[in-house]
């Protein structure tokens, strides 16, 4: 059955390639994997298969990419996604040997990749139950192991129609959860010899991006006092439409408070949806070259691989996402001590559940809330300070997953 359900996406994703980009991207993209393989495999090398399902879990599984590189060079990286939001944007990854999509999980497909790639080892990262790769995996003695998973009772594992599909974590050679809750949960279907609590790898990530962290001119610019007055800036990172309606409201009712913003989308017509709703002097970031930044309210960050570092120049973070499927990344604003502001859906993620744990995080489900929420922050710089305070603490408190994974992988 399940076999037959993958076959049947596969067919829905190739008919509608033609009419959907990402779609045609992902079609195209594992049409191209085998040939890559077969290209770019040394034969000599061992390989070491990460499969990251977007960018966000490619960064989850950064960090050990990175420290494996440095402690074992003769071990090559075979990285490979499903979507394209993660390959498009690192098809071009320095550390990894080779880059491509990961091919959709039909047993024959599965045996091709397999029977091209050879790792000597695979590491999933989070949520990747892929049931014909792993079992065929495990068939082939493969280790095989995930990292900075989670788990919770909705997940289909733990239902009775789910009885089945649950055996594919058995299939793991360990398995490095985030948090106790997930080790507990797994104990209660038989699962806990081969579970560790480690934590979870995007902290050591975020961390590692604040230490190397590149300073942006013009953001530095646009943040500066003008002469006699004082502001304080809101960024706006990974923004959708649904969020921008009423950040931008909020924005241009508040003349003291600056707003750099960077949509998660920057297609030409979602940058004029913006610019529309604004009523303050606004600029994008690829127009700024040799402009009084100073002079405008609003920066617009109409470029990636600019946010991670972009955060460090705001008092306040707002994460978007919330008000849609779910939050972005909320450590990476955290990480530089400001409070973080995101919507109502974050609760599958223990980080955000953390941050409002810890007072360094407030959620928020409608434009009074957010009004608010920052108005407090704004108008008691004590309140604000000691949420950046707790957003730094949580970060710094989990810090140390990706090395204890290394060690127990004995690399």
């Amino acid at each position: 059955m399940y076999s037959l359900l993958i076959s049947a996406y596969a067919n829905a994703a190739r008919f509608a390639s033609p009419f959907h980009r990402k779609a045609q991207l992902m079609c195209q993209g594992q049409r191209e994997t085998p040939g890559i393989l077969r290209k770019q495999r040394d034969p000599e090398a061992r390989y070491i298969w990460f499969h990251a399902a977007s960018l966000g879990e490619f960064e989850q599984g950064r960090p050990l990419i990175e420290q494996i590189k440095a402690a074992r060079p003769e071990y090559k990286i075979l990285l490979t996604f499903f979507s394209p939001s993660g390959y498009e944007v690192r098809k071009n990854y320095p550390l990894a040997d080779i880059v491509c999509y990961l091919p959709f999980d039909t047993p024959g497909r599965v045996r091709e990749f397999l029977d091209l790639a050879r790792p000597s080892m695979a590491i999933f990262i989070k949520y990747e139950f892929w049931q014909n790769y792993l079992t065929e995996l495990r068939r082939r003695s493969i280790p095989t192991y995930i990292i900075s998973a989670i788990f919770r009772p909705s997940q289909p594992f733990f239902h009775w129609y789910g009885r089945s599909y649950r055996k594919v974590l058995h299939c793991f050679t360990h398995l490095f959860v985030q948090d106790d809750e997930s080790a507990q949960l797994l104990k209660q279907y038989g699962i806990s010899r081969n579970v560790t609590v480690t934590g979870d790898t995007r902290y050591d990530r975020v961390w590692a991006i604040r230490k190397a962290a590149k300073d942006i001119p013009e953001a530095q610019t646009f943040v500066a006092p003008r002469e006699g007055q004082t502001f304080l800036t809101l960024v706006a990172g990974s923004s959708w439409p649904a969020d921008e309606t009423f950040l931008l409201r909020y924005f241009n009712e508040h003349p003291k408070l600056k707003l750099i913003i960077a949509p998660h989308e920057i297609h030409e017509e979602h940058l004029q949806g913006i610019e529309a709703q604004l009523r303050r002097p606004f600029i994008r970031f690829s127009q700024a070259q040799g402009k009084d930044l100073a002079a405008y309210d609003c920066l617009i960050i109409d470029c990636f691989g600019l946010l991670s570092s972009i955060y460090r120049y705001g008092e306040i973070a707002y994460i978007g996402g919330g008000f849609g499927a779910g939050i972005h990344n909320t450590l990476e604003a955290a990480v530089y001590g400001i409070p973080v502001i995101f919507g109502p859906k974050y609760r599958k993620f223990k980080e955000a559940c953390d941050l409002v744990r810890l007072k360094g995080g407030f959620p928020v489900r409608c434009f009074e809330e957010f009004q608010t929420t920052l108005d407090e922050l704004l108008n008691h710089p004590d309140l604000r300070q000691q949420a950046g305070f707790d957003a730094d603490r949580l970060v710094l408190q989990n810090i140390g997953a990706t090395g204890q994974i290394l060690k127990a992988l004995n690399l």
